[in-house]
């Protein structure tokens, strides 16, 4: 699943959350099929103004289907290219550069539709909220580097 930027780790961070089944060793990849998951394309959570909530998920929880994974449907398709739940075959994904998993298919309307842009006071929250990542990440590097950090007046 493609999570919104910054909810585990600090803002600007994007992560992924992955599940994977415990199955003994074998010559051949026990994947048949990586499904995905993207709840971060054209959607703009905050900490503080619009955080994500468990209602955000469902349609995540649906789709994963866990008790029962082989009757999985995809959201996704050329008929349907707004569909966030989508399945890569172990080809499809072993083809890609260094098997790469920097996977996206849904159009980021921000990128596409200067008209379509989130509220200014979201983008500007989140561009402090970068900003406030980027500078602690800076003062870790600062610290690990031996540097005697002192706090601006």
């Amino acid at each position: 699943m493609s999570l919104p930027t910054g909810l585990f780790y600090a803002q600007g961070v994007k992560a992924n959350v992955l599940f994977f089944d415990k199955k003994p060793a074998s010559e051949t990849a026990w994947t048949k099929k990586l499904w995905i998951y993207d709840l971060r394309t054209n959607k703009h959570f905050t900490l503080k103004t619009n955080p994500l909530r468990r209602e955000d998920l469902e349609e995540f929880v649906t789709l994963y289907n866990a008790g029962n994974r082989q009757q999985r449907q995809a959201t996704w398709s050329a008929e349907q290219p707004e569909g966030r739940w989508r399945d890569y075959s172990y080809e499809d994904i072993t083809a890609r550069d260094k098997a790469s998993l920097d996977i996206f298919w849904l159009k980021d309307d921000s990128l596409a539709d200067s008209d379509n842009l989130p509220a200014p006071e979201v983008i500007a929250q989140e561009i402090v909220e970068d900003l406030q990542a980027a500078l602690e990440q800076f003062k870790l590097i600062a610290g690990d580097l031996g540097a005697e950090l002192t706090e601006p007046a």
